[in-house]
């Protein structure tokens, strides 16, 4: 039975003009240095500047390991609530987004779902090999896969917030549900080094 590994990362800490800091740098390296010992296929990574850079940092440690943009991947709200759906402190979040904006953002995180959430496909050679493929890319797009794999309603996806490179890692398999292996976990960061990507607070 062939597995898919998705390793899940948001992008490292960015500036106010979306582009990586020295603390981002320092995440996505520290991030590689964790997925070396992965066998992995691939690194995709958002359009977005904060994203490419953090993939080409923590490509550094993966020597030989194809880096490409997957459009799949950009900062976007995957599903717009409606009233009834809606928390009352995310109301003002979807202040202006209209029908369009709305189904454009629906359609891109669908798109997103069927490219990666599913089983390896079949080789030129017809065998079905394992696939461990790193994507890096923004919280709102890791909150959706997260929420596609445990079959929860759409509007789950708000409140899965993610720090810059936590991993979450989810693996697809024939004939069985989606397993999340873990979700948010900032382990191979150090202290000072965690946690950004949330609003301040204490934190464990």
């Amino acid at each position: 039975m062939s597995t898919r590994h998705l390793y899940l990362a948001r992008h490292g800490a960015a500036d106010a003009f979306g582009e990586l800091t020295d603390i981002g740098r320092r995440q996505a390296g520290l991030l590689g240095e964790r997925l070396a010992r992965v066998p992995v296929d691939a690194v995709w990574h958002s359009p977005l500047p904060r994203a490419a850079a953090s993939a080409r940092e923590l490509a550094r440690h993966l020597p030989d390991v194809p880096v490409a943009e997957a459009a799949e991947l950009v900062d976007h709200v995957p599903y717009v609530p409606g009233a009834a759906e809606t928390p009352p402190s995310w109301a003002g979040f979807f202040d202006g987004y209209d029908a369009a904006e709305a189904a454009s953002g629906h359609r891109l995180a669908e798109a997103l779902v069927a490219r990666f959430a599913k089983v390896p496909g079949a080789t030129p050679a017809g065998d079905r090999p394992d696939r461990h493929e790193v994507l890096v890319t923004h919280a709102y797009p890791v909150a959706w896969l997260v929420r596609h794999a445990l079959d929860a309603p759409p509007s789950r996806w708000l409140g899965l917030n993610s720090g810059n490179t936590a991993l979450t890692v989810i693996e697809y398999r024939d004939g069985l549900p989606p397993t999340i292996v873990m979700f948010n976990d900032m382990s191979h960061l150090p202290p000072d080094l965690r946690w950004t990507g949330f609003p301040a607070g204490t934190r464990p």
